[in-house]
């Protein structure tokens, strides 16, 4: 108690002192104020300078489309992801259910729930300025009846804040598409190969490689776009056949896998970007444009590396205490030991 005491009188010697009078303190009050308005580690990542554009519409779309210049779109998962993606232009940013191996690290599409993609579309959308959103409609929140669909394409906008939806399926899913359509919610639609029902298709494998698949693909586009889809992704279809399905269509067609006929491109952020180890198997569709794994991988060694050294942190990364009050500050310990 004894010390608790001594301790308190010597801040209160301290506090009262003449020599710590206002105009004495001054510059010393001025300096722990700049210590003050640093910035943590844990503030947003902000908004680095970017050419203004306006926001993407359906109509920014549809023009796009008649004007026969591509419409680029790419996934994003979380707000750093969608923020890059909307800084580089990016036409479209899905939300895809692919998020459930890239960042949940899933074995497949089907074990996404619709909470869990909603959390993800709260992110990206937080992100993302310009660029028109979609959130994917993951297995298990659209295919009991259109009711639930439509359901779960109300929370998805509402809770997820994204512009629009996806779903995968065909003709067997047009009454499905129209309800949520005439509820106001544009609708991505996608056909060809659709990963959700991977196990009903033998795999991962290509559609439209014969005459009937190829009809069976064209039917499934038309019947979507009759039920009111604003664009349809065509996944693992021959080059041909996808161009001559875009040519059918009067609304865009988004490939993935299907050659450059289509009226756009989307692809996995994480695997163009090359955000994955050496030996990950990649689609034969996808081109790496970059290395994000090996970048990461050179900053956190070196990181790790200079803090087994103790060259991290250097004075430049550390904040700086006026000399007075350090002084104060030891004199208080060492009286603390007394």
């Amino acid at each position: 108690m004894s010390r608790s005491v001594t301790t308190s009188r010597s801040f209160q010697k301290f506090l009262i002192s003449p020599r710590r009078s206002l105009t004495a303190t001054a510059p010393l009050w001025a300096a722990r104020s700049q210590c003050q308005t640093r910035q943590s580690s844990h503030s947003p990542l902000g908004n680095p300078s970017a050419p203004q554009r306006k926001k993407v519409t359906i109509n920014t779309l549809r023009s796009l489309h008649q004007k026969d210049e591509p419409i680029t779109m790419i996934t994003a998962h979380d707000f750093p992801s969608a923020h890059v993606a909307d800084h580089a232009g990016m036409d479209m940013i899905l939300v895809g259910d692919s998020l459930a191996m890239v960042a949940l690290g899933m074995e497949d599409t089907s074990e996404v729930v619709l909470d869990e993609m909603i959390l993800h579309c709260r992110s990206v959308s937080r992100a993302t300025k310009a660029a028109f959103t979609i959130g994917d409609l993951p297995m298990g929140s659209y295919e009991i009846a259109p009711e639930q669909a439509l359901e779960s394409a109300i929370r998805v906008v509402k809770e997820g804040r994204v512009q629009s939806v996806k779903l995968e399926g065909g003709v067997e899913f047009a009454p499905t598409i129209e309800k949520i359509t005439r509820a106001g919610i544009p609708v991505l639609g996608h056909v060809g190969l659709t990963p959700q029902r991977q196990h009903a298709m033998g795999g991962f494998r290509v559609q439209g490689k014969t005459t009937t698949g190829a009809l069976k693909v064209l039917e499934d586009a038309l019947a979507v776009q009759a039920a009111g889809c604003f664009a349809v992704v065509l996944e693992a279809v021959p080059a041909e056949v996808a161009a001559l399905v875009t040519n059918k269509l009067k609304i865009p067609t988004i490939g993935i896998g299907a050659g450059n006929g289509c009226s756009g491109q989307v692809l996995v952020q994480v695997d163009m970007s090359g955000n994955f180890p050496p030996g990950r198997f990649l689609p034969k569709f996808v081109k790496q444009y970059g290395n994000v794994w090996a970048e990461s991988l050179k900053a956190i060694e070196l990181y790790k590396n200079e803090v087994k050294s103790r060259q991290y942190p250097a004075p430049a990364h550390t904040y700086p205490m006026v000399p007075e009050e350090l002084t104060e500050f030891e004199r208080l310990i060492e009286a603390r030991r007394a």
